[in-house]
């Protein structure tokens, strides 16, 4: 059964990151005011199909330096990394439980930086390096204050299994302390290299960052690992922030409308400077998620304090 359901999971996942492309090339285009793609299938519904077929069935070439054994499998260490994640989706029954779930997150994320790391060395181009060691300093950066915001809710929630924030299902964690969760909502942008802050795939600088030597069946899997991570991360959020009742029909509508957000900011705001990201990662995010990280737990330890007095 535990094979099963996690088979199960990953078709899911593999159908929503099709259809998540399709949802953004539809909004992209009405926010540009114009029409999205709308000839394949009734409205374009079959348009995700369409272009992995078309991707998977092109011709998959070397660069002629490249690293050509680490060059093929690197997409799909990319892909394991971000459907691994998925192993902690919130199951009752018939899945994994991990009484260390957020240790499991922290690593789990941490490896993505690999596959970066080899995407951009193995195939031997000074453009590829470039993006890669970009991406590698913003998920560095950006990790920091994200392992700290997760920690601020893990002190309260009293554990490390995130099936533990279903007891305060009705408690919405984003208006206990708001700020924080902007922060939190701009690292998921910077960890999963989305706009304003993809800067290993800065099209006016880069061409593709990392990946720019991929294309066909290569190009496809590091896509769908990165759609992968950007719906984990929405539904990560909505456990948290926006009440973790993940038996409701609408904590999907709360995840839907966290991956609509990630397509939002995609088209309302220019990319960053550089230099400006690094400034607002040490600078700025990083005391923000300290003080913060403090204050939970003084308000943790007043609790405990608290408790204590009662039963004496």
């Amino acid at each position: 059964m535990y094979l099963l359901t996690s088979l199960i999971l990953m078709i899911m996942i593999l159908v929503s990151v099709g259809f998540f492309t399709l949802l953004e090339r539809k909004v992209l285009s009405y926010m540009q005011i114009r029409k999205g793609p709308n000839k394949v299938g009734y409205l374009g519904i079959f348009q995700p199909f369409s272009d992995g077929i078309k991707l998977f069935s092109k011709e998959y070439f070397f660069p002629m330096n490249s690293n050509s054994v680490i060059y093929i499998f690197c997409p799909f260490l990319s892909l394991l990394q971000s459907l691994f994640l998925w192993a902690m989706f919130p199951y009752f029954f018939n899945n994994l439980n991990f009484n260390y779930g957020l240790l499991f997150f922290l690593c789990c994320s941490t490896l993505g930086v690999y596959g970066l790391i080899v995407c951009g060395w193995s195939s031997n181009s000074m453009y590829s390096m470039l993006g890669c060691i970009r991406s590698i300093s913003q998920a560095i950066s950006y990790e920091i204050s994200l392992s700290l915001i997760l920690l601020c809710y893990f002190i309260i929630v009293d554990s490390y299994n995130f099936i533990e924030f279903f007891f305060y299902k009705n408690l919405w964690f984003m208006f206990l302390s708001f700020p924080l969760f902007f922060v939190w909502f701009s690292c998921c942008l910077a960890e999963t290299n989305r706009t304003p802050f993809d800067f290993s795939e800065g099209e006016s600088e880069l061409v593709s960052g990392f990946n720019v030597e991929y294309g066909s069946g290569g190009f496809a899997i590091l896509f769908i690992s990165e759609y992968s991570s950007i719906i984990f991360m929405s539904m990560i959020s909505s456990l948290i922030f926006l009440g973790s009742n993940f038996i409701s029909f609408y904590f999907f509508l709360k995840i839907i409308f966290l991956c609509y957000s990630f397509i939002w900011v995609r088209c309302s705001f220019p990319r960053y400077r550089y230099d400006k990201l690094m400034y607002m990662a040490w600078k700025c995010y990083l005391p923000l998620s300290i003080n913060y990280f403090l204050f939970f737990v003084l308000l943790k330890l007043f609790n405990f304090y608290h408790f204590f007095l009662l039963s004496y």
